[in-house]
């Protein structure tokens, strides 16, 4: 896509975003349509590098559970908003990826894989294994609780879900219009052709390790802002759900399945992945225990076979064909210049010529 279209897009997408509210007022409705959009802002902070650079991390769910933990402590150890709280957190989960990053950028392919679930799985068991450290109530394995203080846009707190609806939407327009902005920038130039061919890259001057390490801090700040968001909205952050490797694997399939290294392709990956999980789930996780998992990831399996550019090249090789076919189904535009060439053929009479006619 253009980047006039890529914009067009956005601008429509937030303005369905505002108007679906007026429409959906079911409670249960909008909780759904929030977590969505959850997933596809992740599946979009995850895409920032991984589907830029086309290294596959499977760690990225510890920088959720960092912006989560820490917004959720500032408000209950010294009283900070919560606002406060997730941009701190996202800090922490930056500098977090660079530590981490910096070693391990060098390693290519699953062994980069590999060593991201080996950090996040690290730093996840020794959350659920720390009660108190620096005199900080962690809780381990059992989490922390978020304790109501009030509603109100500052305190991050409301009656309804609404409110939540519009700021996970407002996050999520706004990690696309990054990303888009990204892709105009020499950042994005050096992240492509870091992607395309490492060594190419580096023979013309561009260090893959400086631009990676932008990218993996971009990335780390937005995931740590969403893990502050769920951390708010459920009222409640532990390690296993907030830090897990399930969690930064839905990240990465919404991303790849979709589109990865695009700005839409992670949004259609969690379009579909996300209720689709939940279908399954929900009607075939308690009569044939396991099954819902046998059906998500074959539909995985086929898409990955079978659309390797992602769901949103299908859907744009489909928008191509129809637009063609309805440009080649509008009648033809008769012009005077084709019929004079016509006339001026030697052998060919015009159907305006009087000659023959006239007696």
């Amino acid at each position: 896509m253009s980047p006039r279209s890529n914009f067009i897009a956005l601008a429509l997408l937030l303005l369905a975003g505002l108007a679906l509210p007026l429409v959906l007022h079911d409670e249960f409705l909008i909780h759904s349509v929030i977590m969505v959009l959850y997933f596809a802002y992740l599946a979009c902070a995850w895409n920032l590098m991984c589907g830029y650079v086309g290294q596959i991390s499977f760690g990225h769910s510890v920088f959720s559970g960092v912006g989560g933990y820490t917004s959720v402590l500032l408000l209950t150890g010294m009283g900070w908003s919560p606002w406060l709280g997730m941009l701190v957190g996202g800090v922490l989960a930056a500098i977090l990826a660079v530590a981490m990053g910096y070693p391990t950028m060098r390693l290519r392919g699953p062994y980069f894989a590999l060593t991201t679930i080996a950090f996040a799985e690290i730093i996840r068991i020794w959350f659920e294994n720390t009660d108190v450290v620096f005199g900080i109530n962690l809780k381990g394995a059992e989490g922390l609780s978020v304790p109501l203080i009030g509603t109100s846009w500052a305190k991050f707190q409301f009656d309804s879900k609404l409110p939540y609806y519009y700021i996970i939407l407002g996050m999520l327009v706004l990690v696309m219009a990054i990303t888009w902005l990204m892709e105009r920038s020499r950042l994005g130039v050096c992240l492509k052709a870091i992607r395309g061919d490492r060594d190419a890259a580096e023979s013309l001057g561009i260090n893959p390790t400086r631009y990676t390490l932008t990218a993996l801090a971009m990335s780390a700040f937005m995931t740590a802002l969403g893990g502050s968001f769920y951390a708010q909205f459920i009222r409640f952050i532990n390690p296993e759900r907030n830090m897990g490797t399930e969690l930064s694997i839905d990240m990465a399939l919404m991303s790849i399945i979709g589109g990865q290294g695009t700005v839409f392709g992670p949004l259609i990956g969690a379009l579909f992945l996300a209720p689709l999980a939940e279908i399954t789930r929900t009607y075939l996780g308690g009569q044939f225990a396991g099954l819902h998992l046998a059906i998500y990831g074959l539909v995985l399996i086929v898409a990955v076979l079978y659309l390797p550019k992602g769901l949103l090249h299908l859907l744009q090789t489909w928008g191509r064909k129809l637009l063609a076919r309805l440009r080649a189904g509008r009648p033809a535009v008769i012009v005077a210049k084709p019929l004079k060439a016509a006339v001026a053929q030697p052998g060919v009479r015009s159907p305006y010529s009087t000659e023959g006619h006239a007696k």
